[in-house]
């Protein structure tokens, strides 16, 4: 298999490309930290018309920190949604036979729980909005030009390399000082391992999509702030570390988000295997607390 994976240097990235190339798969990688924007269509032409056949387009460079969003709309919108057509049209271009699209969970303020697929759309931030505007334009070159299009929905990823602005590696950063400091402890998420994510990506490549399909990916089930600060404690080293909060509200807070992922289940025969303490147990082995 022949793939080109942009955003090949961040944090999903990095794991699907090493993982394509234990399977012997060849990898293309476009990153910004590669001296490659996926804003500038002539750099990108100019690179793609290099390269060797490609028959899967994995799409996931993007900014996808939230609170950045809503300071950086304007960066935020651009990198997401010109890079997102910039890539669709490479893909038009070049004939490629599959587009796999790193989306989001999209579904703003739960209507039900779990969260499958055909819940209503519901934008809360930029990145989302965004992201949401990417699955339309995947929607549009399906639509227009035939191109097969898979479009995955993580939740709340987590596992080695993630940035330390997130929850799970901003606890564990804070660990060795015995002193935590978190804002609500009250939202509750769906957290999926990267390693299960990174085998959705590789389902969705060799999946026969006869179109444009939307699978969710996570684990099934949701855990409080607290409840994820006290796992990680408990089963770390440092078992008297204690945890502060500020009750700060971020903007738009949702209180809980559990995804339906039976879609995934069926049709992509994935599912995860790695549970969060499992999940919570790598990571701190890995940082020898």
């Amino acid at each position: 298999m022949n793939t080109l994976v942009t955003g090949s240097e961040g944090f999903i990235g990095k794991h699907l490309v090493s993982s394509l190339k234990e399977k012997e798969a060849s990898v293309e990688e476009i990153d910004i930290k590669k001296g490659i924007d996926l804003t500038n269509w002539e750099q990108l032409h100019d690179f793609i018309k290099n390269t060797a056949r490609i028959d899967v387009l994995f799409h996931l460079a993007a900014i996808v920190f939230i609170p950045y969003s809503f300071k950086n709309p304007r960066t935020t919108y651009t990198t997401n949604i010109v890079g997102t057509l910039n890539m669709l049209e490479i893909a038009r271009t070049l004939d490629i036979k599959k587009f796999v699209f790193a989306s989001t969970y999209v579904y703003g303020w739960p209507q039900y729980l779990p969260i499958d697929e055909n819940h209503p759309i519901q934008a809360i931030s930029p990145y989302n909005q965004s992201k949401i505007l990417g699955e339309e334009l995947c929607n549009g070159y399906h639509n227009d030009y035939g191109l097969k299009c898979i479009i995955l929905r993580p939740f709340n990823i987590y596992g080695t390399g993630q940035n330390k602005d997130f929850l799970i590696p901003s606890i564990i950063a804070q660990l060795p000082s015995k002193k935590i400091t978190l804002e609500n402890p009250k939202p509750m998420r769906d957290y999926v391992y990267i390693d299960d994510v990174v085998s959705a990506y590789i389902k969705a490549a060799t999946y026969d999509a006869k179109g444009i399909e939307i699978f969710n990916i996570g684990a099934g089930v949701s855990y409080s702030v607290k409840e994820i600060a006290d796992k990680i404690i408990s089963l770390s080293q440092n078992k008297e570390a204690t945890v502060s909060y500020t009750y700060k509200t971020r903007e738009n807070e949702i209180m809980n988000i559990v995804a339906d992922i039976q879609k995934a289940k069926e049709k992509m025969k994935w599912q995860p295997t790695i549970d969060i303490d499992s999940g919570l147990s790598k990571l701190l082995k890995e940082a020898d607390l």
